[in-house]
């Protein structure tokens, strides 16, 4: 099992900067990916950004690219989710998810991660 905790969010205007943190503990060293979704009231959760535990793949939903950027910490067993140019739109919680199992290819689907973490608020005032 991997334990996940996310934090970082808060209150910011749009246009604004707000970088997540997710600190992973437990069995991660049979981690495959990384994912960050986001669920926002009345709506499902969706996919935002994932990177594979190498940190050499990386994949994101376009409503985000360009905006913006997973990475892995310095920190060992964390990831980063640097985002860039807020907008109202990107309000939700956000979660940090792993997936355990061998990939052929970086999930991007809810179903495709076992491991979640409580969430963090990310609220983008207009």
């Amino acid at each position: 099992q991997v334990q996940l905790v996310e934090s970082g969010g808060g209150l910011v205007q749009a246009g604004g900067s707000l970088r997540l943190s997710c600190a992973a503990s437990g069995r991660t060293f049979s981690s495959s990916a990384m994912g960050w979704f986001r669920q926002a009231p009345g709506k499902e959760r969706e996919f935002v950004a994932a990177i594979s535990w190498s940190g050499g793949t990386t994949s994101y939903a376009d409503s985000v690219k360009g905006r913006f950027a997973i990475s892995r910490g310095n920190a060992k067993n964390t990831v980063l989710l640097q985002m860039n140019s807020l907008k109202p739109e990107d309000t939700a919680v956000y979660y940090c998810a792993a997936r355990m199992s061998p990939m052929s290819s970086i999930p991007v689907v809810v179903s495709g991660y076992g491991s979640w973490g409580q969430g963090t608020q990310v609220t983008v005032s207009s």
